[in-house]
């Protein structure tokens, strides 16, 4: 796939091809409105060639039974087990945007900027290289974009930062001994994860560390509200922070944590229209960054999305899905940034690290 694709006002029902497929970081954006009169149903499927036999992804909103959305996938002409949303993010004759975030693991939808629902990868990646759309629905454009640069070393990766630094145990064989380790956060999201005992950094692996992607439940979150980012950051990482901003807002803040250090400090400030960037290092502040492209990006009493992709030399941000700037980092070692905080008048509706 191109950087950029676009198909502009396909005719329903459309199927077309994603030049060069689909891989982790891929953006699919699909922008439109249901049908006034008609049907009851819409699909956007991510399937293997046209015939419709091999769909990976089926995302299915139905005004049927109080409104639902179906998830599923076909493999070989047959389906398998139903996920229902019992949830209606879509209205007739009304404009939507929905965001396909295609991860190693799953897809991610956005409706209208908030999060919606995670879809897990039944069927791999690598064989979607259709996109197809049918049912009650105009579309003004289907666009496609690779939000994630190529693989990039990663000088640092940590697998827990506060285990003491010794040579792992070597039993019969050679190999070191391998454990899983067990975390449950705030969220209820529970992970595994196979490591070294002993091991804190290992420079220069091949390609960037693959951790689980932790998805919170989509709920209303207590704030202040902080959670572990687990193997800190690295080339490829994605933070993603949703919510809504409350009508009488001041400010809000979302950091990226190094213990007592901020190494990036997101700072929307109503009051100044501004979105003020900076790092505290040792109870010190360095020097704001406050540019934008063009207009003040969060809006008073809407909703927003925050995505924070790491780059081995700087962060690049993009809010409600539209990039606004890049930040440098300040903090070199990248993994030891293992916490993320968000706080300010805003309701926090979702978090993923």
């Amino acid at each position: 796939m191109s950087s950029k694709q676009t198909y502009q006002n396909p005719l329903i029902p459309f199927s077309g091809p994603i030049h060069g497929g689909l891989q982790d970081g891929h953006e699919v954006i699909v922008n439109g409105s249901v049908l006034q009169s008609g049907g009851t149903r819409f699909s956007v499927n991510f399937q293997h060639g046209f015939d419709g036999n091999n769909i990976a992804f089926h995302f299915n909103p139905r005004f049927e039974n109080g409104g639902l959305v179906v998830c599923n996938t076909k493999q070989n002409g047959s389906w398998g087990p139903e996920e229902r949303k019992m949830q209606m993010p879509f209205q007739r004759g009304v404009p939507f945007e929905i965001r396909f975030l295609v991860q190693s693991t799953a897809f991610t939808v956005m409706v209208n900027g908030n999060f919606f629902l995670q879809y897990q990868h039944r069927l791999p990646l690598y064989q979607v290289d259709t996109i197809s759309i049918q049912g009650e629905v105009q579309v003004s454009f289907i666009n496609f974009q690779n939000s994630r640069p190529a693989p990039i070393q990663s000088s640092c990766y940590v697998v827990q930062h506060h285990l003491k630094s010794q040579p792992p145990h070597k039993p019969r064989g050679g190999k070191p001994q391998r454990t899983q380790k067990i975390w449950q956060n705030a969220g209820s999201a529970v992970i595994t994860q196979t490591v070294f005992p002993g091991v804190n950094c290992v420079p220069q692996m091949p390609s960037a560390p693959v951790y689980p992607t932790i998805v919170f439940p989509n709920q209303v979150y207590p704030l202040p509200y902080s959670t572990p980012i687990f193997g800190g950051l690295f080339p490829s990482r994605n933070i993603i922070v949703s919510g809504t901003i409350l009508p009488t807002a001041a400010m809000f803040t979302i950091n990226l944590k190094c213990g007592n250090d901020i190494a990036f400090h997101l700072n929307p400030r109503f009051n100044e229209n501004a979105v003020v960037r900076n790092t505290r290092i040792n109870l010190s502040w360095g020097r704001e960054e406050r540019s934008l492209p063009s207009f003040m990006p969060f809006s008073l009493g809407q909703p927003f999305m925050v995505q924070i992709m790491c780059e081995s030399h700087r962060l690049k941000v993009s809010i409600n899905g539209q990039h606004q700037f890049d930040y440098n980092h300040r903090m070199k070692n990248l993994c030891s940034i293992d916490q993320l905080e968000v706080s300010g008048d805003i309701q926090l509706t979702h978090v993923q690290v």
